[in-house]
């Protein structure tokens, strides 16, 4: 049976989207193709005809996954006046609910150091949007030049990327609230500590 285009462009994008969730549960090596297209309701034989190969939908769920994380921060900043968008943006990233499903939550904390072992195409894949995420982040540092908002913006990924990993790694206790909490006053104190700078220079 032929299928349309529309179809065959349907199907592609479910498998990619089954498998970006996955992959973020499961790692970049935790489950296999014939459990990803069955997943998809697909057979194993079907994937060759979307996919050149397993590294072709791995970059392409890793893209997903962070294009959506992009996108909820541009959402976030939309929805809030322009001073609390930062703190909105930290606050929901180093949550609970963010903490308890990484199937649906960023990639890079989720993945990142498996990242750092795939190939070069791969590694190029993530880099290029991970420096997206670092813009829209810097976007939301305000009263600031670009260049130290962009530092700023490399600064609060780190930290809560970082936080997450640690949180997750804790559980879901106390233990790992503090962590959390502490993550999100060190990159908002971090942040309005730079913007008093920046406002004494000027004043002097």
């Amino acid at each position: 049976m032929r299928y349309s285009k529309e179809h065959k462009q349907e199907t592609h994008a479910r498998i990619v989207k089954k498998a970006s969730v996955r992959l973020r549960e499961r790692g970049a090596h935790g489950i296999g193709v014939a459990d990803l297209m069955k997943e998809a309701g697909l057979t194993h034989g079907g994937f060759y005809a979307h996919f050149d190969s397993r590294e072709a939908l791995v970059i392409e769920a890793f893209a997903y996954a962070m294009d959506r994380s992009t996108e909820r921060w541009r959402k976030i900043a939309e929805e809030t006046q322009p001073e609390k968008r930062l703190t909105t943006v930290v606050d929901s990233y180093l949550s609970p609910l963010h903490r308890d499903d990484p199937g649906h939550g960023c990639a890079v904390p989720a993945l990142g150091a498996e990242i750092a072992r795939e190939s070069a195409k791969t590694r190029k894949a993530f880099a290029a949007k991970l420096e997206a995420m670092i813009d829209v982040m810097a976007d939301q540092i305000l009263d600031v030049p670009r260049k130290s908002a962009r530092k700023q913006a490399v600064a609060a990924l780190a930290t809560m990327m970082g936080t997450l990993v640690l949180s997750r790694i804790a559980g879901n206790g106390e233990f790992s609230d503090e962590i959390l909490a502490t993550g999100r006053e060190a990159v908002v104190g971090r942040a309005a500590a730079a913007k008093k700078a920046v406002a004494k220079t000027k004043a002097n």
